[in-house]
């Protein structure tokens, strides 16, 4: 006769966190189940390295629980094959074990945590719901600093949350005078830049079976594969990336935050693609690592160096806004917003997604880039995303689900609660200005300021017309003419249009008759 337990506690892909208050007591009648569903693989189309990423994190968790004395069911594909749901897997595993109550996490997605709500007041057994101890803001906190539908500003609640937990703080000023070092992050890579990139730490996790199973289930994958998997999957690689990260990248993190570069050769292609980010995003959000203790060890070594020459405030700043700032700012606003954010669409944007954002193959350096270095690694930083791929998407007027579907599927750290607002609202201000106050449409010669890109480019990024023009020349005008009502209030685009108007009309009509046509044929782009 099989084992019965009395209790049975789910752990999510995403709920990887070993400092949980779970497992401070061992407990022979509780189970711990992860599983592996063909729910969460079908949801959306996603890279093969982000499930294989997943799936082999999951899997070393369970390990890890294991070796230390739990109790725990590590589920694969083969074993949930005739589970079409979770509900459906978690009412076989309660009747098969006997099982008298079920508890869980909170799932960070609002799809599963409706669907497990659902679950436990159906379900014929004793429920509860954990908060999953990892971040900053407790998820009862939230209504204290988010409300439904309003505007808010991310600078006012990253301050809060500095004095909060008194970090980077002079008593009750910030260090170094200022709360935002922002101006300071928007340096371009220079060629004589380029030796000073670090070697990234990549690790050579070996997951051939699971692409095996993979393929033996027919799941629907993007990218391409990697039997020896870069990414961390247990929390000692994590720590050791975090290490890395403070050691050798952090030191010109700030400054080199924004910038992009295709200069590299291609033996040197992991550089390219890392520059100085932590790359910690995945082990973030799948709660190998907590943020606070992200921040703690990277502001330890910006201790470790009083004189500030190494790693100066304006670096450990940068840093630390993107996590304590950023990341815990678009979570409340996906809680406060959901489920009627993921429908907004206030540009009315209605195109599809030229086909070429899964194979890379346009004529656009900038695009080529960003778009073939996604599918290769599962992975692009904030600025690729935000003003490469997303600014064409912004000014191409591509229906803001296609966009979010495409995101949520080819980053390997994109969970819906943190791609949602960044992609629909910051990127393609759909939501109307809730995330952000501004729509960030960029011209040809951001992409310049920011990067090398254009210089290997089939257009010439200094045209606004004719057949060799830079295409995001004329798609910048059209949008910014097209959405004047939107947005000429806002006193950023004072100077916009006033540029605009200056043109004579022979050239604003030249301007918007190039960007119809090219509207009318983006997948020759």
């Amino acid at each position: 006769m099989a084992k019965t337990y009395k209790r049975l506690r789910l752990i999510l892909g995403d709920q990887l966190n070993p400092r949980h208050s779970w497992y401070r007591d061992k407990d022979t009648d509780t189970l711990y189940v992860i599983a592996e569903l063909h729910q969460e693989t079908g949801y959306t189309r996603h890279h093969v390295q982000k499930v294989c990423a997943f799936f082999a994190a999951m899997a070393t968790f369970a390990q890890a629980l294991g070796k230390t004395g739990h109790q725990v069911l590590h589920l694969d594909l083969d074993d949930t094959r005739a589970d079409a749901t979770l509900p459906e897997l978690l009412k076989r595993l309660i009747a098969e074990y006997q099982v008298t109550c079920f508890e869980y996490q909170l799932p960070d997605e609002y799809r599963l945590r409706t669907q497990l709500a659902d679950f436990a007041s159906a379900v014929p057994v004793t429920t509860s719901a954990w908060e999953t101890e990892h971040f900053c803001l407790s998820d009862q906190e939230l209504s204290h600093y988010f409300q439904p539908g309003k505007r808010h500003q991310m600078e006012a609640f990253y301050r809060k949350l500095r004095v909060r937990f008194d970090i980077l703080m002079d008593g009750a000023a910030p260090q170094g005078g200022q709360w935002n070092f922002d101006a300071d992050n928007r340096n371009k890579l220079k060629a004589a830049d380029l030796d000073q990139i670090p070697e990234p730490l990549l690790f050579a996790n070996e997951v051939g079976p699971i692409l095996e199973r993979l393929r033996r289930h027919g799941i629907n994958t993007m990218g391409t594969p990697m039997t020896q998997l870069p990414w961390p999957v247990n929390r000692q690689q994590a720590i050791a990336l975090l290490e890395h990260f403070c050691r050798h990248a952090l030191p010109q993190f700030g400054q080199y935050q924004d910038a992009m570069t295709g200069k590299l050769d291609v033996s040197d292609r992991a550089r390219q693609w890392s520059l100085f980010h932590s790359r910690l995003s995945f082990a973030l959000n799948c709660k190998m690592l907590d943020p606070q203790q992200v921040i703690r060890v990277a502001i330890e070594h910006y201790q470790a160096d009083p004189s500030g020459e190494r790693i100066g405030i304006a670096q450990i700043e940068g840093f630390v806004r993107q996590i304590l700032g950023w990341r815990e700012f678009v979570r409340g606003l996906y809680w406060a917003n959901m489920p009627d954010y993921a429908q907004l669409n206030a540009l009315d944007a209605q195109r599809a997604l030229p086909s070429w954002f899964w194979s890379a193959d346009t004529r656009m350096n900038c695009q080529k880039q960003a778009i073939s270095q996604s599918l290769e690694f599962a992975y692009a930083h904030h600025i690729q995303r935000l003003m490469i791929t997303g600014n064409f998407c912004l000014l191409t007027g591509i229906d803001p689900d296609e966009v979010d579907q495409w995101y949520l599927g080819v980053y390997i750290d994109a969970i819906e609660w943190v791609e949602l607002p960044n992609t629909r609202g910051m990127s393609q201000f759909a939501d109307g200005g809730i995330v952000g106050s501004k729509a960030y449409a960029a011209s040809g010669n951001y992409v310049q300021k920011m990067s090398d890109y254009c210089s290997d480019c089939t257009y010439q990024v200094k045209q606004v017309t004719g057949a060799d023009a830079c295409p995001l020349n004329s798609l910048y005008w059209r949008f910014m003419q097209q959405h004047q009502r939107d947005f000429a209030g806002n006193p950023r685009n004072k100077m916009v249009y006033a540029n605009w108007q200056k043109k004579p009309l022979a050239q604003r009509e030249a301007i918007l008759a190039q960007a119809e046509q090219l509207l009318d044929d983006l997948e020759s782009l």
